[in-house]
């Protein structure tokens, strides 16, 4: 911390894997130079999906639990506000923290500007341009209605710019990458013998959670038979929407496809970094496939994550399952350059500075002048 810098009082939500990811690096530096109170919405509940990142990152326990679980994402993110309102109102914060592009994320910014708060954004400036992509609308959102962008590129800062977003950007790289570095080398020692296994064979690993792919029945079914005939055995493990969904749709996975049970941050990144091809609809899995060095393809139409297509990484192939198939049957190749896209593994450094930052402090003292002018206010007509 500065020599004059206040200590800020931050709450931070989250509610989603890549936001647990973000945690485990983020809160020890934010906890060094501030004050943290950790608020998981419960967007992510499964055992599987929140409680072994937790357990696997060593990242400190909620100070709240809301446990709002899975719902429509109208009435999941109406029940979040609700809930996070009466959290916060009366811990006395200075400043909310939300990151990426979940329901949690667009949730904890209404809150923050409701009650008057300074709202940082970390992983801001992302963009997709899909507006039928309920992320594509929580990150929009949230970008316009924050005060700090902690953007990971320069690309970022462009686009915001380009949004009419100039004041309060600070390009810091992603915290994902800082995690991925420490974590990839004892990541091995977490697989299970049969895991490891499988593993010590040429294989690609499949991950698919989004609504917009296990939602829809055509397209879930679309991208399942695009590896019916794949030549090597596709890893899958599978998010608990997805399991539900096979099961309602009826919809039987091929034989080249090994399910598993969820796995944790460990276990996914040993994985990542022994894939001969990667196949996601995720953003977070994008950047780790990236990181990790190993070709991408991607399941969906579009991506706010066009730096790994540009620099030759990535690949589209939507729902189509002669694409898909093709990819299995063709892998992309290693590109003979993978450029630093996401900064030097310091990014966590380079956010909690930016809350230290003079543009940050006179952010917090207005704020502060405004609710409290407020409450008099309320006071006086009482």
């Amino acid at each position: 911390m500065q020599p004059n810098a206040t200590r800020v009082r931050i709450i931070s939500v989250v509610g989603a894997r890549p936001e647990f990811v973000q945690v485990a690096v983020l809160s020890r530096e934010l906890r060094r130079r501030h004050e943290e109170i950790l608020i998981h919405t419960g967007q992510h509940y499964d055992a599987g999906m929140s409680g072994r990142f937790f357990e696997d990152l060593a990242i400190p326990r909620p100070d709240l639990n809301l446990g709002i679980e899975s719902r429509s994402p109208s009435i999941q993110t109406g029940n979040m506000i609700g809930a996070l309102a009466s959290a916060i109102a009366p811990l006395d914060a200075d400043l909310v923290v939300v990151r990426g592009d979940t329901n949690s994320t667009l949730a904890g910014a209404i809150v923050a500007k409701q009650l008057l708060l300074p709202l940082a954004h970390v992983e801001a400036g992302m963009r997709s341009y899909d507006r039928t992509m309920p992320e594509e609308i929580n990150r929009v959102v949230t970008d316009h209605l924050a005060d700090l962008q902690l953007v990971t590129d320069d690309d970022a800062r462009v686009r915001l710019a380009a949004e009419g977003i100039v004041r309060g950007i600070y390009v810091c790289g992603d915290v994902m990458y800082d995690l991925f570095l420490r974590a990839r080398e004892r990541a091995a020692a977490s697989l299970t013998e049969s895991l490891s296994a499988l593993a010590r064979a040429p294989f690609a690993l499949l991950t698919l959670h989004r609504a917009e792919n296990t939602d829809d029945r055509e397209r879930l079914r679309a991208i399942v038979d695009g590896f019916s005939d794949a030549p090597l055995p596709v890893i899958f493990p599978v998010h608990p929407r997805t399991r539900a969904r096979l099961t309602e749709f009826d919809i039987v996975l091929p034989s080249p496809i090994v399910a598993t049970e969820p796995l944790g941050y460990l276990e996914i990144v040993a994985l990542e970094c022994a894939a001969r091809t990667i196949f996601t609809d995720s953003g977070g899995v994008q950047r780790e496939a990236y990181f990790a060095g190993v070709p991408c393809v991607t399941l969906r139409d579009t991506t706010e994550w066009t730096n790994t297509v540009d620099a030759g990484w990535n690949r589209l192939a939507g729902a189509d399952s002669a694409a898909i198939a093709a990819f299995c049957r063709d892998p992309p190749g290693v590109q003979p350059e993978r450029p630093p896209l996401f900064g030097d593994g310091n990014a966590a450094v380079r956010i909690a500075a930016a809350f230290d930052a003079p543009e940050t402090a006179a952010i917090l003292a207005q704020a502060r002048a405004t609710r409290r002018a407020r409450a008099h206010a309320a006071a006086s007509e009482r």
